[in-house]
């Protein structure tokens, strides 16, 4: 079990930015996160630490779309940061393209032995990290790193994404959440009871520091 470390700042996107270039310059394993609220940490970053050459990065998980679609995770990173350094780094990109099942298998396999440095994730309004919902089949997943299923909220694509064990199996985890349609969420998943119902609580359940930024309104109900 871990105790999260809260970090209440007007600009989290900013810290996140920090953390993810000098994870690059140390050449680490990165794992991105989709939605609107990380697009400034990335771009930040980008301009942080142009020199990307030597790190890797992952996702946490994918909409099942294809990478040109403006509702594809990799889509938003590659505009906001991996378009934006001078020198790219490794890309692993779940390809959402594919069927569901067809593109977890495959980035299953390619995490076998991989070792996650620092995996970055962000929280929905009803807890949820990756494409991890409430009450869904792919919150039990223990044998695999990868699984898929549909989501629990909009956009309402089948989704790929990391199992618990592959969260937790990460040497560092660091949350981002803003705003206030966050807060209830934040409140739950990390100063109450750890449940299923709200995925985000799950990430207490390993060793790895955790790590959890956010804006104050995002942080108001704590």
């Amino acid at each position: 079990m871990t105790e999260p470390q809260l970090h209440v700042l007007d600009d989290p996107g900013a810290a996140i930015a920090s953390l993810l270039a000098a994870e690059a310059r140390r050449g680490g394993s990165i794992v991105l996160t989709g939605g609107s609220t990380p697009s400034r940490a990335y771009e930040l970053a980008a301009l942080a630490e142009p020199d990307w050459r030597r790190a890797e990065v992952w996702w946490g998980d994918e909409r099942c779309v294809p990478p040109s679609d403006e509702r594809s995770n990799y889509g938003l990173a590659r505009r906001t940061l991996l378009d934006r350094v001078e020198r790219p780094p490794r890309v692993h990109r779940i390809r959402g393209e594919l069927p569901a099942p067809e593109a977890a298998d495959e980035y299953d396999t390619e995490l076998v032995g991989i070792v996650l440095d620092l995996l970055l994730l962000g929280l929905g309004p009803d807890g949820h990290v990756a494409s991890l919902f409430p009450g869904t089949p792919q919150l039990d997943e223990r044998s695999r790193l990868v699984t898929s299923g549909p989501a629990g909220l909009e956009p309402f694509l089948d989704r790929v994404t990391l199992t618990v064990p592959a969260l937790l199996s990460a040497r560092r985890i660091v949350v981002l959440a803003t705003g206030s349609g966050k807060a209830d969420a934040v409140r739950r998943a990390f100063s109450g009871e750890i449940d299923q119902q709200i995925p985000g609580s799950l990430l207490r359940t390993g060793e790895a520091p955790l790590d959890v930024y956010l804006d104050p309104a995002a942080a108001a109900s704590l």
